[in-house]
């Protein structure tokens, strides 16, 4: 090994190690506060994080729907002429819908997880994983979340379920970001809910690698659903897509996608070409603008859209 790779090896470590015991003073911090007990932390921690993450991002993205505002972000709309603004009517609707899932459905779930985890089993509260360990761990989380939704999600637009279950989600064509958990609570349980845990689950995770996870979760649902691809961002064009057409793009990261071949329609279109995370300030449908064949193909998908 070169003596330079050795030196910068050893600097990561001391990195990882410095910023591990940073964490963790943190988090005893944190438990000298609210305590240890497994319950409360499962159950009502889980409630806290998952219900502030989801109003507190969905917030500045209703706030930017509702006012139009600021205009500069208008650029950035996948569905250009789309909610600016946004119907309040419908959006109170969305709104109501939503804290139903996050309380009478998300609220007993939590329970549930609790119970699971305490018989799957789960590592001690006080000590925090490594730095190493939670990355390996996330990306087991990404992984099965991948499976679990794609397939549920495909199996919710089975012709004879969809119309009594996952149409109430589609009725956005062109979404917004608090319509993330715009859907029936069966919905709810089986596709936003246990595909997450499943992998927490399976992996007996610390309650703090969960509260990430389920941070990440959330924070990617709201972007993939928020119709806007934003500079810097993870690109949401592929599930706006899926909203826009019904019948490509299941999946979060496309894999699946790909090996099934769900997403044939959209790899013929420009949004494909701007499915990519954009590393300036320049709007994707300028840096790769739409032809004039695919602007009316637009436009003629949303007057159907309309019609129906």
């Amino acid at each position: 090994m070169m003596v330079h790779e050795w030196v910068i090896i050893r600097h990561a470590q001391k990195f990882w190690g410095a910023s591990g015991d940073f964490w963790q003073a943190q988090w005893d911090k944190f438990l000298n506060v609210a305590g240890e007990d497994p319950m409360f932390l499962w159950v009502f921690g889980s409630t806290v994080i998952t219900f502030g993450v989801y109003w507190l991002i969905g917030g500045i993205y209703t706030f930017m729907d509702v006012t139009n505002m600021p205009k500069v972000i208008r650029r950035y709309k996948i569905q250009p002429g789309t909610n600016e603004p946004v119907d309040n009517k419908k959006l109170m609707k969305v709104i109501w819908s939503v804290l139903l899932n996050q309380t009478a459905v998300g609220i007993p779930f939590s329970f549930i997880m609790y119970y699971l985890m305490t018989w799957r089993g789960f590592p001690g509260i006080r000590e925090l994983p490594t730095f190493h360990w939670v990355l390996y761990e996330l990306a087991i989380l990404i992984l099965v979340e991948e499976a679990a939704f794609y397939y549920s999600h495909r199996f919710l637009h089975s012709k004879h379920i969809y119309k009594y279950i996952h149409k109430q989600h589609h009725e956005w064509t062109a979404p917004i970001a608090v319509t993330a958990i715009y859907c029936h609570p069966v919905e709810h349980i089986f596709s936003n809910l246990l595909p997450p845990l499943l992998g927490v689950f399976l992996m007996g995770s610390h309650v703090a690698t969960a509260w990430l996870w389920f941070t990440l979760a959330i924070l990617s649902t709201l972007n993939a659903h928020s119709g806007y691809h934003l500079p810097f961002f993870p690109s949401p064009e592929a599930h706006d897509f899926h909203h826009l057409k019904f019948n490509n793009c299941f999946g979060v990261l496309g894999v699946l996608d790909r090996i099934h071949g769900t997403d044939a329609a959209f790899r013929q279109t420009r949004a494909y070409l701007r499915h990519i995370m954009m590393l300036s300030f320049i709007p994707p449908r300028v840096a790769i603008p739409d032809t004039q064949l695919t602007k009316m193909k637009y436009w003629q998908m949303q007057h159907d859209l309309k019609q129906q």
